[in-house]
C-alpha cells in the first residue's frame, strides 16, 4: 500500500523526510517553548525576591568546634520539600539557595551570609543559638565598591571556580580527621582548618580584594543510574556507588541466610577502608548541593601585572588543606585565563570571560543563570561568548562546615575582625 501510495505520487527521499520532519517538529518546538516558559517564569520570581546580607563577627573567645556550624546548616539552610507542577512551572518559585562569603579587603577578614529576607530571623536565630557571644548585622553589599571590569579600567581582576576532583560520593577531608574531639581537649592543641585561609586572607594589603563564596541549597542533582536504567538523586546514587566500589569483593551465597535468603558475604580490602568508613560516615549526612567561586582585585596603582599575577596563582591555593589524595579534593575550573596568546588575540574573549565571572560573583549565580548562559556553545562561538551553566557539585554538612565556620580561639590572625566582648544572650529585638 505503501508502495503504490509513494509510486503514484512520485516521492523521493528527500521529500519523505522534508514531510516527517513537517509532522514531528511541533514536539521539540514544544518542548523548547515550555523550558524557555519555565525559565521565564523563574527569572520574573528571582527578580522579586529580596536579599541582605549579614556580616557576623565573633567574639574572641569561641570555643566551639565546626560541629557547631553542621546544626546551623542543617536548621537553618535546609529547606527541604516539594514542588507542585504550578509552583514550579507556572509560579516559577525555585528552591532558595544562600551564599556563605568569606572576603578580605585590604586584609580586613569579614564572615557574611547572604539570606531571602523572609529567612533572615531563622538564620540569624540559629546562629545566636549556636554562637550567642556573636553579633549579627546587617551590611551594606561589599561587591558594589569595585566598579565593572574593562580591559583598560583601573583594577586587575581574575576569577574561577571549584568543584571536587572526583565523584561527589568521595568526600574531601575534614576538620573530624584534623582535630581532636575528645572531651576535654584544651582549645591550644586542636587544630582548624579554617585557619590557612584566614592567614593568608589577613595577609593581603594596600589595594587588595579576596572575595569567596559559597553558595548552597538542599540537594537536588540528578545522576544516571545504570540500574535503575532512569536518573537518580544523591543518596541513591551515592548507595550504587560503594556497591559498585565493593562488587570486586561480594560473594553471594544462594539460600545460606536465615529463612532460605541468599546471604551476602563482602570481603573488602585493608586500604579501603578509610574510604568506605568516610563514604559511609558520609552518605548518613545531610547533603547541599554547591558551587563555590573565587574572585581576587587588585588595583593597577598598587600592582603592576607580574605583582598580580603572583597574587592570583597564590590565591587559587587556599583549599589546598582539604585535599586528600585517596579521597578527594577540590579542583580549580572555569578561570579567567587564556594558557596560550593565540586563543584570544584580541583580549575580547578574556574581556567578556571576567565581566561574566564579576557579574555572577555580585548576583550570587550559580543554579540558575540568566538564558543566554544556560546551554553551551560550540566551541569556536565559546571563544566570543562564554557560555555554559556553573558546574555544581555536592557536599555533606561536615564538608561544608570544614570550609565555612567561624574561627575559635586557635585562630588569633590580628586583621580577623572580631568583637571585643561577649555579648550576654541574643538582642531581644530582633526583626520579626
Amino acid at each position: 500500500m505503501i508502495q503504490d501510495f509513494l509510486s503514484t505520487h512520485h516521492f523521493n527521499l528527500i521529500q519523505i523526510l522534508i514531510v516527517a520532519i513537517g509532522y514531528l517538529m511541533p514536539l521539540p518546538l514544544s518542548y523548547l517553548a515550555f523550558e524557555l516558559w519555565h525559565h521565564y517564569r523563574q527569572e520574573r520570581f528571582i527578580m522579586n525576591i529580596k536579599w541582605i546580607l549579614l556580616e557576623i563577627q565573633v567574639p574572641r573567645d569561641v570555643i566551639k568546634t565546626p560541629a557547631a556550624m553542621e546544626l546551623i546548616f542543617s536548621n537553618a539552610f535546609y529547606h527541604k520539600s516539594l514542588k507542585g507542577f504550578w509552583e514550579e512551572y507556572m509560579i516559577g518559585a525555585p528552591w532558595l539557595w544562600f551564599s556563605l562569603e568569606m572576603v578580605s579587603i585590604e586584609g580586613r577578614v569579614h564572615f557574611y551570609v547572604r539570606t531571602p529576607s523572609r529567612i533572615r530571623d531563622l538564620v540569624e536565630t540559629q546562629i545566636y543559638a549556636q554562637y550567642p557571644q556573636a553579633k549579627v548585622v546587617e551590611v551594606d553589599d561589599y561587591v558594589w565598591n569595585v566598579p565593572q571590569y574593562t580591559k583598560d579600567g583601573d583594577w586587575h581582576m581574575w576569577g574561577c571556580e571549584f568543584t571536587k576532583l572526583k565523584n561527589d560520593v568521595q568526600t574531601i577531608k575534614t576538620y573530624r580527621q584534623m582535630e581532636e574531639l575528645k572531651s576535654g581537649t584544651k582549645e591550644e592543641y586542636k587544630v582548624d582548618p579554617l585557619t590557612p585561609t584566614i592567614e593568608y586572607l589577613g595577609s593581603l594589603g594596600k589595594g587588595q580584594q579576596m572575595w569567596v563564596q559559597i553558595i548552597i541549597r538542599q540537594s537536588l542533582k540528578k545522576y544516571h543510574s545504570h540500574k535503575a536504567g532512569k536518573h537518580v538523586n544523591f543518596d541513591a546514587y551515592a548507595e550504587e556507588y560503594v556497591k559498585e566500589v565493593l562488587r570486586p569483593y561480594t560473594r553471594i551465597h544462594a539460600g545460606a541466610g536465615v529463612g532460605g535468603i541468599d546471604a551476602t558475604e563482602i570481603r573488602a580490602p585493608s586500604f579501603l577502608d578509610e574510604s568506605l568508613k568516610m563514604w559511609v560516615t558520609n552518605l548518613r549526612q545531610i547533603h547541599f548541593d554547591t558551587g563555590i567561586r573565587l574572585v581576587t582585585l587588585a588595583e593597577k596603582k598598587y600592582f603592576t601585572a607580574e605583582q598580580f599575577n603572583n597574587f592570583r596563582r597564590s590565591s587559587r591555593l587556599i583549599f589546598r588543606q582539604y585535599a586528600q589524595p585517596y579521597s578527594n579534593e577540590l579542583n580549580r575550573i572555569s578561570p579567567t585565563q587564556f594558557d596560550a596568546p593565540w586563543s584570544d588575540p584580541t583580549g575580547l574573549a578574556l574581556t567578556k570571560l571576567k565581566k561574566r565571572m564579576l557579574d555572577f560573583y555580585r548576583l550570587r549565580t550559580f543554579f540558575h543563570p540568566p538564558i543566554q548562559y544556560a546551554f553551551k556553545y560550540p566551541a569556536l562561538i565559546s571563544n566570543f561568548f562564554p557560555s555554559g551553566k556553573p558546574q555544581l557539585f555536592v557536599l555533606s554538612t561536615e564538608e561544608l562546615a570544614t570550609l565555612y565556620h567561624f574561627p575559635g580561639m586557635v585562630s588569633e590572625t590580628p586583621s580577623f575582625k572580631r568583637i571585643e566582648s561577649k555579648i550576654a544572650k541574643p538582642p531581644s529585638n530582633l526583626p520579626r
